[in-house]
Parts: C-alpha cells; structure tokens; sequence
C-alpha cells in the first residue's frame, strides 16, 4: 500500500509510477523539489526499493551523507526511474516470501495449517 502524505496537485493527469534503489551502503534522502505546490521527501535506507508517483517533469534529487551532512550526490529524471504498469502489479509471493508471510499472518487465502499428532510405534525384534 502506497503511503501518501503530501499528494501530487490534482490538477496533474501524467503522472507515473518510478523505481529507486538506494544501491550504496549509506542512507540517502530522496526529495522532488521542481514541482510548484508538491514537496516529495523519504529516508531511503541501503538496499530498499522506493516506488512513489511523479510527474513527467520532476526531478529526484539524491542526498548522501552522515549525521548533520548531506550532499546532493545525484540528480535523476523521474522519466528515466519510470516503471511499467505491468511491473507494478503483485506477482506471486517466492517460496521465502511466502514462509515469512506466514509466520507473520499476512499471507492472502492461507487458512490455518493444523497437523495431526503423529503416533509412533516401537516395536523390537528378537
């Protein structure tokens, strides 16, 4: 589910959805800027995904640093982050995916596995 705190203008009818990986080993911070009335900001941690809605115009600006310091390190297109709409749609959960979803009870259509005491016999042969 998409969290949107400060929606794109209504007024926008091309808007995309976009793909950013944090690929370093650093946070960054990712902000839209360039759009009047929109302001875009999110912590982006090492290795997350962050897939948000843009416009064709927008610019993501990617801040890298430590503590009380940030560089803007990139600027990047949101065209170029675009996803297809195809891309977008939820696939079937992988084998792991799966096991976790389970384990925290957010797997869709799961009903509860109960099983069944197993009974051992032992028997000795003489």
């Amino acid at each position: 589910m998409a969290q949107v705190f400060d929606p794109i203008p209504s007024e926008s009818s091309d808007r995309f959805l976009c793909c950013y990986v944090n690929a370093t080993n650093q946070i960054q911070i990712a902000r839209i800027t360039n759009i009047p009335n929109w302001y875009f900001e999110r912590v982006v941690f090492p290795g997350q995904r962050l897939l948000f809605e843009a416009l064709s115009d927008a610019h993501l600006e990617i801040h890298t640093g430590m503590m009380a310091s940030a560089i803007l390190s990139d600027t990047i297109a949101c065209s170029s982050l675009s996803v297809p709409e195809e891309a977008a749609t939820v696939s079937k959960p992988t084998p792991e995916q799966e096991l976790e979803q389970r384990n925290e009870g957010t797997l869709i259509g799961d009903e509860p596995q109960v099983s069944e005491p197993r009974l051992t016999v032992l028997t000795s042969v003489d």
